[in-house]
């Protein structure tokens, strides 16, 4: 799995990069740097956009990042089929770029939240889902304060039908989500974004309530050696 080249994103405001590389990593990946202001992918095999504040989420979470040189090249990538995993503010990037459909507000009750949290596998047919089984029940960290995933009816409908709901949210909704949305995937199913970290939960050195993220990072890099 070594040769695997998973790209890591950094913005300004980005938090969980670190993480997410130590993920990658762990799981015997090779995680490869990738800023914002350069227009260059570096011929990486997939990318992760981490969580964070990114660019202090003035206007709208994500919104101003949607725009940076990288994402230039990005969005033609991801649409061709490379594929990329978005948490936290990395969902709500994906959401601003249009790469998937749907927007992120603030929790309902308006408070930030971070904790454990539930979260149901709704579908394995995604390269960062494989090693899950459908209906599996996790535990991953979440901490957000616009984190309630919203879409009009049309939307969630064909989000419903075309089994593009990856992952609800398992023993409460904790922040409003429609119909218990935690994280999607595009219609093709090489993008991912989900609000809870799964890079927070991959080694039991940290002291996290499960080590169910590694199985994200284990699915992507089985995918890209076997490609």
């Amino acid at each position: 799995m070594s040769a695997a080249r998973v790209g890591v994103v950094t913005f300004p405001g980005t938090l969980d990069d670190q993480d997410a590389a130590r993920a990658v990593r762990h799981a015997g990946g090779e995680a490869v740097p990738l800023w914002h202001a350069d227009a260059d992918l570096k011929g990486v095999d997939a990318v992760f956009l981490p969580g964070g504040f990114s660019y202090g989420d003035y206007l709208r979470c994500g919104a101003i990042s949607r725009f940076a040189p990288l994402m230039e090249e990005l969005i033609p990538a991801a649409r061709a089929g490379l594929p990329v995993l978005g948490t936290c503010n990395g969902f709500q990037i994906l959401c601003e770029a249009h790469l998937l459909p749907g927007a992120l507000m603030r929790n309902a009750g308006l408070h930030y939240i971070c904790r454990d949290q539930g979260i149901r596998v709704e579908s394995t047919a995604t390269p960062w889902t494989a090693d899950f089984a459908e209906g599996q029940e996790i535990v991953l960290p979440i901490k957000h304060g616009e984190g309630r995933y919203v879409a009009d009816e049309a939307t969630l409908a064909a989000l419903e039908a075309g089994g593009q709901v990856v992952f609800r949210y398992a023993g409460g909704n904790p922040n409003g989500s429609l119909n218990d949305i935690a994280g999607i995937r595009n219609e093709a199913g090489n993008v991912v974004g989900l609000m809870p970290h799964p890079e927070h939960a991959v080694e039991d050195l940290t002291g996290a309530p499960s080590t169910d993220g590694r199985a994200f990072f284990t699915s992507i890099l089985k995918k890209l050696v076997n490609a």
